[in-house]
């Protein structure tokens, strides 16, 4: 039987997906999964990711959900070196992932349907491999704008 839900986690930079992994049926993202996700970011070589060493860490966004903002993260954070941008409660018009890349994914997979939690790691490999290098630039570069939006909106909710 294919489970409704595959849980994944995703994490991308201008450059494209630095990393990405699908969890075990049933299990869900908690600060230990998410602790060791950041172990194996931070050690992947640095020839996989060439533009993120233009700094001597990368700086994260991430939102506000448990796993991100647990002790545990926060310790995790702080003995890798890695620096989070803040981010305010629930604001989907923050985080990249939100506001671009699932919006293009959710169109990408619309109506298709999976019997296999192999198809859906397929699917989502195909999607990331169907964008343009100029997608995920994109996708960064419009976090200041929408930065602004937000400040000159008062916090009241925008598209």
């Amino acid at each position: 039987m294919t489970p409704k839900k595959v849980m994944g986690n995703y994490c991308w930079s201008s450059a494209g997906v630095i990393h990405h992994s699908f969890l075990p049926n049933g299990m869900s993202i908690t600060s230990d999964v998410y602790c060791e996700e950041l172990n194996t970011i931070m050690g992947m070589p640095a020839r996989l990711q060439p533009a993120l060493v233009n700094r001597s860490a990368p700086l994260l966004l991430h939102d506000n959900a448990r796993p991100h903002t647990a002790q545990q993260t926060v310790s995790k954070l702080q003995e890798l070196g890695l620096e989070v941008l803040r981010h305010p409660p629930y604001s989907p018009y923050f985080a990249p992932t939100d506001f671009h890349f699932f919006q293009k994914l959710d169109n990408f997979l619309a109506g298709k349907k999976f019997n296999t939690r192999e198809a859906v790691q397929n699917a989502f490999e195909e999607f990331v491999a169907s964008r343009p290098a100029e997608f995920f630039k994109k996708g960064i570069n419009k976090l200041p704008l929408r930065w602004q939006k937000c400040i000159d909106s008062m916090r009241t909710y925008f598209e």
